[in-house]
């Protein structure tokens, strides 16, 4: 006997597969994250990221109106900063005329309705390139969390949408929430990068910002005491619950593609957006094995956005985000 049910009836052709399609993928779905750097009329290739670039900020206010005329409604800014401002307390951090307030109030200016979300973490002016604090050799958690504060303060003060915290610190959402209600900012949210994994994956990112830390014996060799260890699941839940019991508005997922199980967990288990990172490392490698011919650059692009999607995003912050909105504009 004939199955009553065909389940290919329903992939005949694509007039019926785009109809029942489950997941649906558009450039508003999208954030760009940015470099930006100082001087002007700045280009700086990044050789491990082909296609992207520390751009300066004229430059930078260039892309940011092609990616709202592509149709993305958001960017998450990241600076690279001389090492001249850098040192342990990351002071220049919330110096109200430093590179990322500049850039947060050209980009208001230019592109008013365009979403800016800059990023939240002392590793740009850190000398040691840590995300934090060192005294002793270790990471200071609670002298982190205040400086945040101040960053965040002076991120909203410039005018942006959202601030990132990216830090990985106990208790920064609670304290940069309160900072920002005692402070009149009750409509600036917090995008908080909940579950981010101490991950190969980051390299590329830290060529572009020179922020990888610097080897030493009086300092952590990398990031593992604040960033999440990848063996763990359970984890990754309970941090994205507390973030949101203290106040986060968005709660995100670093890194994307080995991490999509991470993804849907926390998108069960909270009642706010979901954001993922498709980080540089996992778009240098399909950069790689498609300059060699090895895989089919746009069709991997798209599939993998699409996965991100489905498996419960409904942010995704990529590289790709030009590239693949030119594709779906089509």
């Amino acid at each position: 006997m004939f199955p009553l049910q065909r389940n290919r009836r329903l992939r005949t052709n694509e007039s019926i597969r785009s109809l029942v399609r489950e997941t649906s993928l558009s450039p508003q779905d999208f954030m760009l994250p940015m470099f930006v750097a100082e001087g002007k009329d700045v280009k700086v290739a990044i050789p491990s990221m082909p296609g992207i670039y520390r751009h300066s900020l004229d430059n930078t206010i260039k892309e940011v109106k092609e990616a709202w005329d592509l149709g993305i409604k958001a960017v998450n800014i990241y600076v690279k900063v001389s090492d001249s401002l850098k040192d342990n307390k990351g002071v220049e951090a919330w110096n109200k005329d430093g590179l990322m307030q500049q850039t947060i109030r050209a980009i208001k200016d230019a592109v008013p309705e365009m979403i800016v979300m800059p990023d939240v973490a002392l590793d740009p002016y850190s000398i040691y390139g840590h995300d934090g604090i060192i005294e002793n050799g270790q990471l200071i958690n609670d002298a982190t969390v205040d400086a945040l504060t101040r960053m965040s303060l002076s991120h909203a003060e410039a005018g942006a949408d959202f601030v990132a915290p990216s830090d990985m610190m106990d208790g920064r959402v609670l304290a940069i929430r309160k900072a920002l209600e005692q402070n009149g900012h009750h409509n600036v949210g917090i995008m908080s990068y909940s579950a981010k994994y101490a991950s190969a994956f980051y390299g590329p990112f830290r060529d572009a910002l020179d922020s990888a830390p610097v080897d030493s014996q009086n300092i952590p060799k990398d990031k593992k005491t604040y960033q999440m260890d990848y063996a763990n699941r359970i984890e990754g839940i309970r941090e994205a619950l507390l973030d949101v019991e203290e106040g986060a508005d968005i709660v995100m997922v670093k890194p994307g593609m080995a991490y999509l199980d991470i993804v849907r967990e926390v998108k069960n288990a909270v009642h706010v957006p979901v954001a993922v990172y498709q980080v540089s490392g996992e778009y240098a490698m399909v950069k790689a094995a498609a300059e060699r011919g090895w895989l089919d650059h746009d069709k991997i692009m798209i599939e993998q956005l699409y996965c991100i999607k489905r498996a419960g995003a409904s942010i995704i912050s990529t590289y790709f985000a030009k590239e693949a909105a030119v594709i779906l504009n089509k």
